[in-house]
């Protein structure tokens, strides 16, 4: 029988709801897949300026998590992402993406490989569906492990001494790697990934060790600035590293319900990412051919807007008259100083220069009409040394 009072249903709490509770004086919360989420704390500019400054943890426990195993994992994922998983050692991780066989993206996220024959996929929306029809042929074991692992994104400039003075030693711990330490009833995971563009790690553990690690950590990092952030203070810092988000930036394939919606990997400016020699992968063929023809309708672009009004959810417009796309996130940067802007251009006025932004900003219970030059710049806007500097520099 039909719930009809579905609504009544709480979301889901995270094992660190207990403090992100506590610590969440706005009462400001999110729905993130089925999980309540905590927008902002106190003030989304001191805790953007904790993620540049200082250090900050961020409760990642909603993300989407699948274990892989199974003999034929590695050839499994090999065809399923773009990129050569057979390259992917031991305690590595990768930023991947997927695609349907035509060749539109799917999802992107991280995979990590915590054994010979056993990995781990982090993502934004839930796929098990798709993972099972991609593995049929191969002897793997797909399982959603969302609700049994804990994780922390721990990210700023004086995160690795955060990390040092809880008695974990990441010294040598590298980009993109990661390492296992003893901690509480089992153990934790520290990899050295995040989503800010700056100086970080993510921690994974199990439900049980979720509060004694975060009173830990902020034992540690009580001398170092840490506090938690929440999602808008990480959407400005992600934004200036230029970072993509399933959902807010592209629409995945299997979701969209008009054709003209899904992008490629090309078009969406990830094909830096696909590995054209490894052999077959989903959506190889269709990829191909578009990279061979120009095909490729649409361009994703970073954005510099004159003025200093977010255009966040603008349209774009070639020479003030045609339309030619739409800003997908946007923000006015604390450390660049400058409007900036991520969007889907049609490819014909990428590089064409004299794109113009319409943007709504209210003024006075009145909202004003402003048309902006927007510039095609490069991604990421902000550049960081410490991101991966080995090993991190002590602040």
């Amino acid at each position: 029988m039909r719930d009809l009072r579905h609504f009544e249903t709480p979301l889901l709490q995270t094992p660190f709801h207990a403090r992100t509770a506590a610590a969440n004086r706005m009462q400001s919360w999110g729905a993130w897949a089925g999980y309540a989420s905590v927008l902002t704390y106190e003030d989304a500019a001191m805790e953007y300026s904790a993620i540049r400054n200082a250090a900050t943890v961020y409760d990642l426990c909603p993300m989407v998590k699948y274990r892989i195993t199974g003999p034929a994992a590695v050839a499994y994922l090999d065809r399923l992402t773009v990129r050569n998983v057979v390259k992917l050692s031991v305690g590595g991780v990768q930023y991947t993406i997927w695609c349907d066989d035509a060749g539109h993206l799917i999802d992107d996220g991280t995979l990590f490989r915590l054994g010979p024959v056993d990995f781990r996929i982090c993502c934004q929306e839930r796929h098990l569906p798709w993972l099972l029809d991609s593995a049929h042929g191969f002897d793997v074991r797909i399982v959603e492990e969302t609700e049994d692992v804990a994780a922390l994104s721990l990210q700023g400039p004086t995160s690795a001494t955060v990390l040092q003075s809880a008695g974990f030693d990441v010294q040598g711990l590298k980009p993109f790697r990661m390492a296992t330490h003893p901690f509480g009833k089992d153990s934790l995971t520290i990899s050295r990934t995040g989503f800010t563009g700056d100086l970080g790690y993510e921690l994974w553990t199990t439900p049980d060790n979720a509060i004694p690690l975060w009173d830990h950590l902020f034992a540690a990092g009580a001398l170092y600035g840490l506090r938690p952030i929440g999602s808008d203070a990480l959407n400005i810092a992600r934004l200036e590293a230029g970072f993509v988000i399933t959902n807010l930036d592209f629409i995945p394939a299997h979701q969209a319900l008009r054709e003209d919606r899904v992008r490629s990997p090309i078009e969406m400016g990830l094909d830096w990412l696909i590995d054209w020699d490894k052999g077959h992968f989903n959506g190889r063929r269709a990829l191909v051919r578009e990279r061979d023809t120009g095909s490729s309708k649409w361009a994703f672009v970073g954005l510099d807007v004159e003025g200093n009004v977010s255009a966040e959810g603008s349209i774009l417009y070639h020479n003030q008259k045609t339309e030619a796309g739409v800003v997908t996130g946007a923000c006015w940067s604390p450390m660049l100083k400058k409007s900036i802007a991520l969007a889907q251009v049609e490819r014909r006025f990428a590089k064409g220069g004299n794109l113009w932004v319409e943007i709504y900003a209210m003024r006075e219970l009145h909202y004003a009409k402003l048309m902006m030059r927007a510039h095609v710049v490069d991604r990421p806007f902000l550049v960081l040394d410490r991101r991966r500097a080995t090993p991190p520099g002590r602040v």
